[in-house]
């Protein structure tokens, strides 16, 4: 108690107990002089209490309590509120709200309009609060009434929910649109066939073409989204398959033998020695190979060559491929693994990319606990690298050089 306190709370407390005597003189019982006195130091002590509940008094630490020590254990900010005022707040609503807050008007703690409103009326439905704490951040804050004047407030962080769900519009906006586009070119060119323009064979077969390729361009994207959806939904089952790199390189060289790609006299698939195996998936390291070389196919100059090359790392083991191509400037390098973000799209799309290549390699190497690396410079080429976690063991003797 301070010295200014005393001198206002003593000459009460003397003035409540010669009340209490008063009343008993006069009704010689002691039951009502009891409540006098009882309900006299009450109120004296909440007086002193109001009068105390100032920004400058200290307030005690809320570990010190077992109360505040129960708050501190939840990972969410929760705060107590008397009377407006913010009585007590555990480690996370201090962390995000400042040390300050206890004992300030909670309006004035939260400082958002929303939470303002929700403060005045407890029990209401819960708000969203963006830009506490950083400007991207959301939360959303629940107000629940204790009692007339005591009600606890509980901030839940939805930023991350926030940027799934924005992510999950975005994806489907995305996907309509690339589905959508080459449809409506299908549309079109049958309504042609359908009217006179299709009785002319040059013309028929030149639209039967293009409905074609759109029709495989819509194929390949489908395939693509069923791909992201099986690796999205094994992400937490980590894969356990013997797969030997050097022997699915070679696969997928021979493949690109057989397709009659005209870049595929280009590609370089080379295997240092010591690889071994390694725990995997075989069919999406399989399409991880194919992506990245063609992409590198696609993108590379003619005529120059594509590297695929798997070397032992001290992180692991390294897929690394190489193209001599136009490059990707530096601004486009950390969106490239988003689903259909193209750094070119108009020249992606001609070429047949669906734009969501770059985003199943990364998917792939993440599930296998590896890391998705790409260096590039403008007019020079591009090295994507995939590090995966070491081989247990076993090596492959020798190295290998298969031209596809």
């Amino acid at each position: 108690m301070t010295g200014t306190s005393a001198r206002h709370t003593l000459p009460a407390l003397a003035i409540v107990m010669v009340a209490a005597v008063a009343v008993f003189l006069i009704g010689r019982q002691w039951e009502p002089a009891m409540v006098a006195l009882v309900g006299g130091i009450a109120a004296v002590l909440l007086a002193r209490g109001r009068e105390d509940d100032t920004p400058t008094t200290p307030v005690a630490e809320p570990e010190e309590s077992p109360l505040g020590q129960v708050l501190d254990a939840v990972a969410d900010p929760v705060l107590l509120v008397s009377a407006g005022r913010v009585t007590l707040a555990n480690r996370a609503a201090r962390t995000l709200l400042g040390t300050h807050i206890i004992g300030e008007d909670a309006r004035v703690a939260i400082r958002h309009p929303a939470a303002a409103a929700a403060l005045a009326a407890p029990g209401g439905q819960p708000v969203e609060l963006v830009g506490i704490g950083a400007r991207d951040r959301r939360w959303e804050m629940r107000v629940a009434a204790v009692s007339d004047d005591l009600a606890v407030v509980d901030l839940i962080d939805r930023t991350e929910y926030a940027a799934a769900e924005r992510m999950r519009v975005d994806f489907v906006a995305n996907a309509s649109h690339e589905l959508r586009t080459p449809l409506a070119s299908i549309l079109g060119y049958i309504e042609t066939l359908g009217e006179e323009a299709g009785d002319e064979p040059a013309i028929r077969k030149r639209f039967l073409k293009i409905m074609m390729d759109e029709a495989r361009r819509m194929q390949r994207l489908v395939e693509d989204l069923l791909s992201l959806s099986r690796i999205e939904a094994d992400k937490y089952r980590l894969p356990d398959q013997p797969i030997d790199l050097g022997v699915l390189l070679g696969e997928v060289c021979a493949e690109l033998r057989s397709s009659g790609s005209p870049r595929a006299a280009d590609v370089e698939c080379v295997v240092a020695e010591g690889i071994g195996t390694i725990a995997g998936d075989r069919a999406q390291l399989s399409q991880l190979f194919h992506n990245l070389l063609g992409n590198a196919m696609k993108y590379g100059r003619a005529a120059t060559p594509v590297i695929a090359r798997i070397d032992r790392v001290p992180a692991g083991v390294a897929i690394i491929v190489t193209d001599q191509g136009d490059g990707i400037a530096p601004e486009h390098l950390p969106r490239l693994t988003e689903r259909f973000y193209r750094a070119d799209p108009g020249r992606s799309r001609s070429l047949g990319g669906t734009g969501l290549g770059l985003a199943i390699v990364k998917h792939v190497a993440e599930r296998h606990r590896g890391r998705l690396d790409i260096a590039s410079r403008v007019g020079v080429g591009t090295t994507v690298t995939v590090t995966l976690p070491p081989p247990p063991s076993g090596s492959v003797p020798g190295s290998t050089v298969m031209k596809a």
